[in-house]
């Protein structure tokens, strides 16, 4: 049984390490003849995290970044004040606990994180094939036929499952006939590159304006363990970037000379999209990341987004592949897609702000509370339910031996907990049955251990890890 992946971005390596340490065969076709060498998504958000330090990559992830520097605002050659990010973005810092072991968003540049990712997709057996490009799809209740074009030459290579995770233009989605629906901000582009800079002094998200105005104006993010500064600006009418006229665009936004950019190692212009898909499955193909969700890039959602699906993904798959009813997979959709839809309506209020002070109430962007509660694979049989419920995240906690209930879970298994007595995070009777998926949510929240057995019956082909008692 073998799964095809067209892109080799963060979605689609993720789901690469998902079906490898789970023994699954999976093969990565990648139209690029390399990883992609830009910083563009940037900012990794606290469950996402966690879901790399259940994939063995977190210390890696560590090492390559840093904690978000704060805003500095230029008017001029003026600092007028420096802001960290919860305020900037006017939402609650959130603080350190044993249940959120990772509480602030992290800083790397996406091209280190593809090659954290990729080395560990290597270092379990798999194998990238770039300048691969997916030019046609094919399917029937057996099997899925693509076809593959490699230096002029096309290929047929057949699979159990395909899934497209080749981006917003995603040609397979494309090629399946699924909408996308959602609207195009015509008259708004934005740039993105990264270039080496000379006049700046300190580590910072440096907005920089002619008069303060933070509504005009030209960005330039430090990039940890880099020479490189991400520069991002605003523009109605964008033409063939070049160093040239970005080096233009910073005088005219901000009068300043003194600052030259150079080195220019990529860029992009693009409009802003914000559209989703109307299926997330098609028989034997599944859609996942920017090729089923687009969207602003305000509130840092959109590779954290991606990730998460292909998380979400991977243990199904592999799981109805192990002999577990096909609606597991078909769970995907009903979970994640309502994930997609909230992610496009947070970002685009955040878009819309613009940084403008708000007195509205203050936006989730940390994915922690992204929750599948009442969704077909959650179980919550109490009769009087806690705040803590099946279908929410799992949170990580002590025990008094100081094991990490994270420990516990990292890994493609279950994990069965009972709990003696409440504990931080698990507001639950004693006697509880608690049962968390592979991805870390909760399956079944029961006072009768049969509740899980039936649930593991029924879904479980991978091993189950059994805690108790929990106190």
């Amino acid at each position: 049984m073998t799964v095809l992946i067209a892109g080799a971005g963060p979605t689609g390596l993720t789901l690469g390490i998902e079906l490898a340490r789970r023994g699954i065969p999976c093969r990565i076709f990648e139209r690029a003849q390399r990883l992609f060498l830009g910083s563009r998504g940037k900012g990794l958000q606290p469950r996402t995290l966690e879901v790399f330090d259940d994939l063995g990559v977190l210390d890696a992830i560590r090492a390559g970044g840093m904690p978000f520097p704060k805003f500095r605002l230029y008017s001029g050659t003026e600092i007028v004040w420096e802001r960290p990010l919860h305020e900037m973005l006017g939402i609650e810092e959130t603080r350190p606990s044993p249940s959120v072991p990772y509480p602030q968003p992290w800083l790397i540049p996406q091209w280190r994180t593809d090659e954290i990712l990729h080395d560990r997709f290597v270092q379990l057996g798999g194998k990238v094939e770039f300048d691969s490009e997916v030019i046609g799809v094919e399917q029937d209740d057996d099997e899925v036929r693509i076809t593959v074009r490699r230096n002029g030459i096309d290929e047929v290579i057949t699979g159990d499952y395909l899934v497209g995770t080749d981006g917003g233009r995603s040609t397979v989605r494309k090629l399946l006939g699924v909408g996308f629906e959602g609207e195009t901000y015509e008259t708004e582009q934005t740039l993105v590159g990264d270039v080496r800079v000379d006049g700046l002094t300190g580590t910072a998200c440096h907005i920089l304006t002619h008069s303060g105005d933070v509504m005009k104006r030209f960005s330039l993010w430090n990039l940890p363990g880099s020479d490189h500064y991400q520069l991002v600006a605003t523009v109605t009418d964008a033409a063939i970037p070049t160093l040239a006229n970005v080096q233009q665009l910073l005088a005219d936004r901000t009068g300043r000379t003194d600052i030259r950019l150079h080195d220019l190692r990529w860029i992009s212009v693009y409009r802003i999209n914000v559209r989703m898909v109307d299926r997330f499955r098609v028989g034997r193909v599944l859609l996942a990341g920017d090729a089923a969700h687009v969207h602003s890039s305000a509130s840092g959602q959109g590779l954290n987004t991606s990730v998460q699906d292909a998380y979400n993904l991977g243990w199904k798959l592999a799981g109805v592949i192990g002999g577990a009813p096909d609606e597991l997979l078909d769970s995907y959709e009903a979970e994640r897609m309502p994930v997609a839809a909230q992610v496009l309506g947070l970002s685009s209020a955040m878009h819309a702000r613009n940084f403008r002070p708000t007195t509205g109430s203050a936006p989730a962007i940390h994915q922690l509370d992204i929750t599948y509660r009442g969704g077909p694979l959650a179980k919550d049989d109490r009769a009087t339910p806690g705040e803590l419920r099946a279908g929410d995240r799992a949170p990580d906690g002590l025990l008094p031996d100081g094991t990490r209930l994270f420990d516990l879970f990292r890994g493609p298994h279950f994990t069965h907990l009972t709990f003696d007595r409440p504990a931080e995070g698990y507001d639950v009777e004693p006697g509880t049955h608690v049962l968390v998926r592979p991805d870390g949510y909760i399956a079944v929240i029961s006072p009768e251990t049969d509740a899980v057995e039936q649930w593991l019956a029924r879904f479980g082909t991978a091993p189950v890890r059994r805690m108790q008692p929990v106190a």
